[in-house]
């Protein structure tokens, strides 16, 4: 597939976001429902026992399968788009970014641009919020095509950091409750981030999750990271110089050293962070960033289907 560099981005995230979609729909990777309909935005599947007032009698007559046509005002939701950008997310920090070697914040981009890809086909409004230290870009919720190409050059302006340049940190607490008052209307919100923040405190921060929840809105947590290298400490047994992206901080060692007490570490984390989840009733899924788009088409698609 065709290369990325981070520094200069070709303009072609509406176009990979749109065959992305358009293959998972007709196919070409494997969805959760089976013979759902092209023409998802107006379609839902029938449920047993409700009114079958609303039946698509010709669809059903092709695909010998029942959904109910969805109305306008049934279908309209209004996303919001939360990105963690700070340097942390541009790990792994390769010379070369590309979508076979791809780190944390090109992941999200593009797969933030596949959501929007979607939220185009439904009819769905969209907006977009940015933070490293702080609120970066914070734009509402619309559905025009003109508001759409500003958050598809806001996406590019992300990949056009350099990282290596800039120790960004992390304030996700203060940055979150700052999003929860912005966003008036109640949204499904989208959140990208690694949850490594400068408040280094999951019980805070989940306080600040709660703000959004507080306000009506539905939240998936997408956590994303590179599973090889973060969680399982997948590398060479010989000594290694690691620098923190987002202080400058670094410290020569081996890692296979400090390995079984680093995997309980992440265990335990993992643990605690599922758990905080379910509690707050927040969608958590976890995001192996070599793993493809498809997670995250699924993700939304099942969360959709509980809203409705």
């Amino acid at each position: 597939m065709e290369k990325i560099n981070q520094i200069k981005l070709s303009n072609n995230i509406e176009f990979f976001a749109r065959q992305v979609v358009e293959g998972f729909i007709t196919g070409k990777h494997k969805s959760p429902y089976h013979g759902f309909s092209v023409e998802f935005a107006e379609h839902r599947l029938y449920n047993t026992g409700e009114s079958t007032r609303h039946i698509d009698w010709k669809l059903f007559a092709r695909s010998d399968k029942l959904f109910v046509k969805r109305f306008e005002e049934e279908t309209n939701l209004r996303c919001q788009l939360i990105l963690d950008t700070s340097s942390s997310m541009y790990y792994p920090n390769f010379d070369e970014v590309t979508f076979e070697k791809p780190n944390k914040i090109l992941f999200s981009v593009y797969a933030s641009a596949v959501l929007m890809n979607i939220f185009k086909k439904q009819r769905d409004a969209v907006g977009i919020s940015t933070f490293s230290d702080e609120i970066e870009t914070h734009i509402l919720a619309k559905s025009s095509n003109r508001h759409l190409q500003l958050i598809y050059q806001e996406l590019e302006n992300i990949l056009s950091v350099n990282a290596k340049l800039n120790n960004r940190k992390t304030s996700t607490i203060s940055a979150l409750h700052e999003i929860a008052e912005r966003i008036n209307q109640r949204s499904l919100v989208f959140m990208f981030t690694d949850m490594i923040s400068d408040d280094n405190d999951l019980e805070k921060i989940f306080d600040a999750i709660k703000h959004l929840k507080h306000k009506k809105h539905e939240i998936v947590l997408f956590y994303v990271s590179d599973v090889a290298s973060e969680h399982l400490l997948e590398f060479d047994n010989k000594p290694y110089n690691f620098i923190d992206v987002e202080s400058g901080e670094s410290i020569k060692l081996n890692p296979s050293h400090y390995k079984d007490d680093y995997l309980k570490r992440i265990i335990e984390f993992l643990d605690k962070l599922r758990l905080k989840c379910l509690q707050y009733k927040i969608d958590l899924v976890e995001v192996d960033i070599n793993k493809g788009y498809d997670q995250i088409i699924t993700s939304y698609l099942l969360k959709r289907q509980k809203m409705f």
